[in-house]
């Protein structure tokens, strides 16, 4: 796009700026349009039939259209205000809720030339910005004045801090496999799928994402037998449909990452061929297997019940802390000692085989 641009004759600086401005466009259009339209959609009819209901099928073909009047409902609700709430975070909560998740999909690589910015710490970037979601939660809690929303605030941070340990620990695996923080040269680096090396760290993973997501069996930090919705229980309007397509948004958002950590990403056959081909292929295999994992993420979501906070808790300190530490240690240990040595010891044997020949 650039090259494009300065070949149009466009100045240097100026080019660089729309295509930047363009990417950031696109990237964010394609998250929101997509789970928005799409996705609610997709979810609505998986979970009908998972439940032996039919879903959305009255407006527009399939009930395709059932998220238009949603979306205008939605917009056109009162927005109040809580009387003694703080008005500016109060506000500014949804916006941090929902500008964690789109930016994210800042440093993930839909195929070989296409990603927004291939970031060297792409993967510490990830993990930095995910946290912003936990906060813009507690911002909610306690900007909104109300008991109930503070308690639902600090037990959904307890519960998001706590599996986010697990979490950084499987997504260290990767990096240290590929020896790199980004997110391009991990996925670049996986000629085997890393799920079939270290399935373990794909499973704390995946069930981390389950608890960051706060999708079931990890729903606690809505909970609404237990505290009348939550953090969010004071919005109305379109700041509580930000927080609901923010997390819509990161159920995707979580089998995405998944896929460009552990199932290769973008690659499969053809993908790395030079032109629009190569990328065509490319995103076309992230999207199936986003999709796949996406489709998983809600089989878990619809079929398996909520736990106690107290089983939350200790299922991650308890099991997933210890086998995640375990398993860093373990692929440390492996990658550091015992491999150098099997390749000097197979470099010895091919070098006395081709001594031998002669």
């Amino acid at each position: 796009m650039i090259e494009y641009l300065q070949n149009l004759g466009w100045n240097p600086n100026l080019a660089i700026f729309v295509a930047t401005f363009l990417g950031v466009v696109a990237v964010a259009s394609f998250g929101l349009v997509w789970f928005t339209i799409l996705g609610l959609w997709l979810e609505r009819k998986f979970s009908a039939r998972i439940q032996d209901r039919m879903g959305p099928n009255r407006v527009g073909p399939a009930g395709l259209l059932q998220v238009v009047p949603d979306l205008i409902k939605m917009l056109t609700k009162e927005d109040i205000t809580p009387d003694g709430a703080d008005k500016v975070v109060y506000n500014v909560a949804p916006l941090i809720a929902i500008a964690a998740v789109l930016l994210i999909w800042a440093v993930i690589p839909f195929s070989k030339g296409l990603v927004g910015a291939d970031l060297n710490v792409g993967a510490l970037y990830f993990v930095s910005v995910a946290s912003l979601g936990t906060l813009a939660i507690l911002l909610a809690g306690w900007s909104s004045n109300n008991k109930y929303a503070l308690l639902g605030a600090l037990r959904a941070v307890a519960a998001l801090v706590s599996y986010e340990v697990p979490m950084v620990l499987a997504v260290l695996v990767p990096v240290m496999l590929s020896g790199t923080m980004s997110m391009q040269g991990i996925v670049e680096q996986q000629h085997i799928w890393y799920i079939f090396i270290v399935p373990i760290a794909a499973f704390i993973f995946f069930t981390s994402n389950l608890a960051e997501t706060g999708r079931s069996p990890f729903d606690l930090i809505e909970a609404e037998s237990e505290l009348v919705a939550g953090y969010n229980i004071e919005y109305t309007g379109m700041k509580f449909g930000m927080f609901q397509a923010a997390e819509f948004v990161h159920s995707y958002t979580a089998g995405a990452l998944f896929t460009v950590l552990f199932l290769g990403g973008w690659r499969g056959p053809g993908a790395e061929l030079p032109g629009i081909a190569g990328a065509a292929l490319g995103f076309v295999y992230f999207f199936g297997k986003s999709m796949v994992m996406y489709l998983l993420l809600m089989l878990v979501r619809f079929t398996v019940p909520r736990l106690r906070i107290d089983q939350m808790m200790s299922f991650n300190w308890k099991f997933l802390v210890p086998l995640s530490m375990i398993n860093v240690l373990g692929i440390a240990f492996v990658q550091k000692l015992i491999v150098p040595q099997y390749d000097s010891i197979l470099g010895e044997i091919q070098s006395g085989s081709t001594l031998g020949g002669f």
